[in-house]
């Protein structure tokens, strides 16, 4: 299992390639590349055989665990399976070589994409306009919030404040803070989730927004939406809802028909398209009409058959993104839609419901069920039955590794001491819960019959237990011969 580094595998004079003779003479680097950009630390390139090049990068490539591989269940990140359909129409020539310099005219095929995409969301959200430029989620929210500020500043009343549950995702304070606000904190109820009293509490004629998710953090629907947003409304706030989580909702329920005002959208999430490895992602706005003249220019328009790009927009709050955003990703989640269809996307929303708690009734009782009430698309489960053996959420994630499942969100949300978040989405088979249900009731007994077994995994992988906190604070980011 150990796989030496490319230079150690290398062998004086060895070729992995055969190319005619240049007819141009010889340079030796320092002739054309400043000295600033010049390495010292490593002399020359490995050399290597095709096969051994291949061979190597091949076992490091097997290093890495992804959906494609094996269940992935973190809770609040939705990490389907994507459709290699979706990958064949984004490599589609008239789309993967698409310069964004060219012209509207020649542009005609992306442009209606688009703009039939931002339709499709309109419709699922129940949102009157969206924007498809923002470049993730936590993108998405600073534009929905600067849209807001853009708002109050227009009407010559800017508000200062914005009301956030403890149960919102965790970048909505900071979202709201770049956007100018500072952040009421209220908490959750007994029942996991926020009641309109706790609202109506804090909220005044200078807060612009309650920033909430739904379904929350805990993967617990907020039912008392529709009297909260009331009550927002009546004080001339907006409603601004965190859309990570929408894969609950999609062809169920429309949020826009709650009172919510503003969403954003993970494509990246919700429409199945990869975001392992930190991106692309792609995070759309949607928003009901009053907020529509301050969403990001430019926007898609049509005339007639003629789909063209809108920069008159005196009261947009100005780009957010080079171009119009991450378009591949745009493409996939529209052959995602299509594909689907309405019937599908509920279908797909019903399946995710019913596969989190049907872990949710596997498992509670062996662990600690934070809230034991029927959840959405994810469970939270806590350490609280295992700590008792002094064995943490963090041993029992790392011991779910060597039954070769990657370990669910661990510590997160917040407000659940020793937190273990579940997201099994829609994709997954029964046959692939049981066998993560199965390690996971394995892995409790262990930890009341030898908890050093738990304490010290994982067993089985290529390297065992890791100094993380040490590893965060001293990185090794080059190498050194």
């Amino acid at each position: 299992m150990k796989e030496p580094l490319i230079f150690e595998k290398s062998a004086d004079k060895r070729k992995g390639v055969s190319i005619p003779k240049s007819d141009c003479p010889e340079l030796n680097p320092q002739a054309v590349i400043p000295k600033d950009f010049l390495r010292d630390d490593i002399k020359g390139f490995p050399e290597v055989s095709e096969i051994d090049a291949v061979r190597h990068f091949t076992r490091l490539s097997q290093r890495n665990f992804g959906v494609d591989s094996g269940f992935y269940p973190l809770g609040s990140c939705t990490m389907k399976y994507n459709p290699k359909i979706n990958e064949d129409t984004a490599r589609l020539a008239g789309f993967s070589k698409a310069h964004p310099y060219q012209s509207d005219e020649l542009s005609q095929g992306a442009l209606q994409l688009m703009y039939e995409l931002e339709g499709f969301l309109c419709e699922i959200s129940g949102m009157d306009a969206v924007t498809l430029q923002p470049a993730a989620g936590a993108h998405g929210e600073l534009c929905g919030m600067l849209a807001i500020a853009a708002y109050f500043k227009e009407k010559g009343k800017p508000r200062k404040k914005v009301i956030i549950p403890d149960t919102a995702h965790g970048t909505n304070p900071a979202s709201s803070h770049l956007a100018g606000f500072s952040v009421v904190p209220i908490k959750e109820e007994n029942g996991g989730v926020i009641t309109p009293d706790s609202v109506a509490a804090v909220m005044n004629e200078d807060t612009a927004a309650l920033m909430l998710t739904n379904p929350n953090t805990l993967g617990l629907f907020e039912r008392n939406i529709k009297e909260i947003a009331d009550i927002v409304h009546k004080k001339g706030g907006f409603i601004y809802c965190d859309g990570a989580n929408l894969n609950a909702l999609m062809g169920i329920a429309k949020l826009g028909d709650m009172g919510v005002d503003v969403i954003q959208f993970n494509l990246h999430k919700t429409f199945s398209t990869p975001h392992g490895g930190g991106g692309p992602g792609s995070g759309p706005v949607g928003v009901k009409n009053p907020l529509e003249p301050f969403l990001p220019k430019p926007r898609i328009i049509k005339k007639g058959k003629r789909f063209n790009l809108d920069y008159n927009r005196p009261k947009s709050i100005g780009r957010l993104k080079a171009f119009y955003g991450n378009f591949a990703i745009m493409v996939r989640a529209y052959s995602y839609i299509r594909a689907m269809g309405p019937d599908g996307l509920k279908k797909a929303s019903e399946m995710a419901v019913l596969n989190a708690n049907y872990i949710k009734e596997k498992l509670k009782g062996r662990y600690h069920l934070a809230y034991n009430q029927t959840c959405m698309h994810e469970c939270v489960f806590s350490d609280k039955l295992q700590s008792e053996k002094d064995v943490h959420i963090l041993d029992i994630a790392k011991r779910l590794m060597d039954y070769g499942f990657h370990p669910p969100t661990i510590y997160f949300p917040l407000i659940v001491s020793g937190a273990l978040m579940i997201e099994p989405t829609e994709t997954e088979t029964k046959e692939t819960l049981d066998g993560f249900i199965d390690a996971m009731l394995k892995i409790a007994d262990e930890a009341q019959e030898n908890p050093a077994l738990v304490k010290n995994a994982p067993h089985t992988t290529r390297l065992g237990r890791l100094d993380e906190t040490r590893a965060a604070r001293n990185p090794v980011l080059r190498w050194k011969g």
